[in-house]
């Protein structure tokens, strides 16, 4: 039996980062699927790792059928994942009802639907275990806009919250399969995010959020080392902390005026 990791999102960004550090780090995979819908960035992420277990998948989690052609794709071979990564996501700043139509609906999709529907796909040829916490292991990247309704980023941040909540239901739900389920929280992170949720207008993090920009390779370090070590959430970096703190010892009125305060900056 082949033992596998699925990573979606994975040619660019923070999907990008993992399949680096899992060629580089893990040894005891026999196959790593990398799924994106850019089935160029897959090969020339093949060709800058060297790494032979590479499997580009081209797919688009938002189409049913490519969502089917995975679980066939799986139920085909003597597979058991022994790790899944959810990293495909997108949003989009403005306000709601300045926000194209089909942004909204593409964010909920991505970030939710088709992470949920993909999970459920994946989980029946998942590694098991009597024991705790020896199972397979999946990571969902959530955020730490999961913690509070966000004004001008509104969509995104309760699919976040979504993929929060989701995971740690879902942990509580594979626990005695001896899986864990990782959300990891992190702020902004040097990647292509920025630049799509804002059609180009930025590429750069500014104001206060420039000084707390997370390096997508050190996330994906930390968030393996926090899924080998059982953990149901991950919040990444100091400032992070210090924000998950204050959304849940200060009012979200208060939180939300500060935040609107921001904007306006």
């Amino acid at each position: 039996m082949k033992e596998i990791a699925v990573i979606t999102g994975a040619s660019s960004g923070i999907g990008e980062a993992f399949v680096k550090e899992i060629c580089a780090s893990d040894e005891t995979l026999d196959e790593i699927w990398i799924i994106a819908r850019r089935s160029d960035k897959l090969d020339a992420l093949v060709a800058l790792t060297g790494d032979r277990r590479l499997r580009p998948v081209k797919a688009d989690l938002t189409d049913p059928e490519d969502l089917e052609s995975l679980g066939t794709r799986l139920s085909s071979g003597d597979y058991r994942v022994a790790l899944l990564i959810n990293c495909a996501g997108l949003g989009k700043r403005g306000n709601v009802e300045n926000n194209e139509l089909e942004d909204i609906a593409a964010t909920i999709n991505v970030n939710c639907q088709s992470l949920t529907l993909l999970t459920k796909i994946v989980l029946p040829f998942m590694k098991t275990s009597e024991e705790k916490k020896k199972g397979g292991r999946i990571i969902n990247i959530a955020s730490s806009a999961a913690f509070l309704p966000q004004p001008g980023f509104a969509v995104y941040s309760a699919s976040k919250s979504y993929v929060l909540n989701f995971s740690r239901a879902l942990g509580a739900e594979l626990a005695p399969k001896g899986i864990v389920v990782t959300a990891v929280c992190p702020g902004p992170v040097a990647t292509e995010f920025l630049g799509k949720a804002t059609n180009g207008r930025e590429t750069e993090f500014s104001g206060i959020r420039k000084n707390v920009v997370a390096d997508a390779g050190k996330l994906a370090e930390a968030s393996l080392k926090a899924s080998y070590r059982g953990r149901k959430i991950l919040v990444y970096k100091f400032s992070q902390k210090l924000f998950h703190f204050a959304s849940k010892a200060l009012p979200t009125s208060l939180i939300l005026h500060f935040e609107q305060k921001l904007l306006k900056n």
